[in-house]
């Protein structure tokens, strides 16, 4: 129902005095704008012209599309006219495979496009060495007699923390855990002492773009022992946050962001033990589930999505779905106890249900011991972890290409126009082929062929014009056209439709 405003008082109404009471305003702030109705400002002279003009451009341009050739099938018996017999055949034959290279094309392209919506990942070895050097502590003194009170260097005992990572390669890898480490045990191979170094791991030739150890985490922390920072008055901190992207779609990250090793020096002069926090960086954000989230779908970690999933398949696989309201779902008791308090679900709100069962993932915990003793350093080795971390499928990038091509969108538009010119050559092919049946049924009869011509020519001209009579030229004397009755010639529509034009037209004025 359209609204209806109050119209304003005439100009002629009396004036109210003084003491009368004034109504308050309605309608609140808005435009002061009259009750009637609006009419539109004229157009000039010039709009109309241009208006005038994309009219007739637009015409012109239709008429152009309408008149296009699109066809580039080759006319029927078009191969009794050719001079080599097998030109049509072979045109046919390029035809039909043209036909099934788009089509496996289009359908490889689409797999393309759904493979690369999926994200789907992999895992890989991610080695981190943890070591340490020392400096100005008392046993690098060069000399100093400790028992001696000769305290004349200002310099304070110091040592330095290195942290570095390296992707390994599948090659690489020796050992083969499935399993992704457990938050809290520091990865495969916790606190193992060994010899390798990052230097020693047989690199492949370095892609363009190589990950890095800063590209697998969000966020990285380090825990001292609190029994031993606790008596220097202050808790060291060591804290390092990835930082967003740069504004307006820039693709890398700043420089800070972008690193294979991680470094920091406090003072001290007393082996230390330290944890070392990782908290994962993964794109879409993996969660843990809860535990009751985690007895129905039978998942640990997860994304958002596979979680919806999961729960989804459980639905289906427990025949839990309405059959009237497809959108509803009946719980069952382990989801009524789990996850739904309810009764009945709808699964468009999946995604609320599960909310509140998803936690961030627990850091990667990575124990160490500073060394700041003179045996240690004598032959100093790193602390290594392995890691899994995932990673993009490596068919992605060999596959983003093909969807992301700059000149696919060139080359269709090549296509596209090769396309018109062969739709052209077979229209005029047609024309030919017109006019050379046209020419040889003329030569074989040329009596018989004109009158059949003209006869065929008069008909035509006699429908086109409205004024075909009964038989319009053909033989009317046949059974068809004397049987009367609801089957015969007479009572079909086009009869109707003959004699509806016959009536309407105009007599003739002598």
């Amino acid at each position: 129902m359209q609204p209806q405003y109050r119209g304003y008082a005439p100009q002629h109404a009396a004036p109210r005095t003084a003491g009368q009471h004034v109504p308050p305003r309605r309608g609140g702030i808005g435009p002061m704008m009259s009750a009637g109705p609006h009419h539109s400002v004229p157009m000039t002279q010039a709009q109309i012209n241009q208006q005038h003009h994309q009219q007739q451009q637009a015409n012109h341009l239709a008429k152009l599309r309408s008149r296009k050739p699109t066809d580039k099938s080759l006319p029927d018996g078009v191969e009794e006219t050719l001079v080599g017999s097998d030109v049509a055949a072979a045109y046919k034959n390029l035809r039909d495979l043209e036909r099934r290279l788009d089509a496996t094309m289009t359908r490889k392209r689409l797999d393309i496009v759904d493979s690369l919506s999926r994200n789907t990942k992999r895992y890989k070895t991610l080695r981190i060495w943890i070591s340490n050097t020392v400096e100005d502590q008392f046993w690098q003194s060069n000399g100093l007699n400790v028992d001696t009170f000769d305290f004349s260097s200002n310099l304070e005992s110091s040592y330095r923390v290195k942290i570095e990572g390296r992707l390994l390669d599948d090659d690489d890898e020796s050992e083969t855990d499935d399993e992704e480490p457990k938050a809290g045990d520091g990865g495969a191979d916790g606190g193992k002492m060994e010899t390798d170094t990052p230097s020693k791991i047989k690199t492949k030739a370095a892609p363009a773009k190589r990950a890095r150890l800063s590209h697998f985490f969000k966020a990285l922390t380090v825990d001292f022992d609190r029994s031993r920072s606790g008596s220097s008055g202050a808790d060291p901190i060591v804290e390092w946050k990835k930082p967003d992207r740069t504004p307006a779609g820039a693709g890398n990250l700043p420089a800070m962001a972008d690193f294979d090793q991680f470094t920091f020096k406090r003072n001290g002069d007393e082996n230390m033990n330290i944890t070392i926090n990782l908290f994962r960086h993964e794109d879409p954000e993996r969660f843990e589930l809860s535990p009751e989230l985690a007895e129905v779908i039978d998942m640990r970690e997860a994304t958002r999505q596979e979680v919806v999933m999961a729960l989804w398949e459980y639905i289906k696989l427990m025949n839990l779905q309405e059959d009237e309201e497809k959108r509803n779902f009946r719980c069952d008791d382990l989801l009524r106890t789990q996850i739904i308090p309810r009764e009945t679900g709808y699964i468009p709100q999946l995604n609320e249900y599960i909310t509140p069962h998803l936690r961030p993932l627990p850091p990667i915990k990575l124990p160490y011991t500073i060394r700041v003793d003179e045996e240690f350093h004598k032959a100093p080795q790193p602390t290594i972890y392995d890691v899994r971390v995932a990673v993009d499928d490596p068919l992605r990038a060999k596959l983003l290409p093909f969807i992301q091509n700059p000149q696919y969108a060139a080359m269709l538009k090549d296509v596209a126009v090769l396309d018109d010119q062969l739709a052209t050559l077979v229209q005029a092919v047609a024309h030919s082929k017109a006019k050379h049946t046209f020419l040889t049924s003329m030569a074989r009869d040329p009596v018989g062929f004109v009158k059949a011509w003209l006869s065929s020519q008069k008909r035509d001209l006699e429908v086109i014009m409205g004024e075909a009579t009964r038989g319009g030229g053909e033989d009317a004397t046949g059974d068809e056209w004397r049987r009367g009755g609801r089957d015969s010639v007479w009572a079909t529509p086009n009869a109707r439709e003959s004699v509806n034009v016959l009536l309407s037209k105009q007599p003739a004025r002598v």
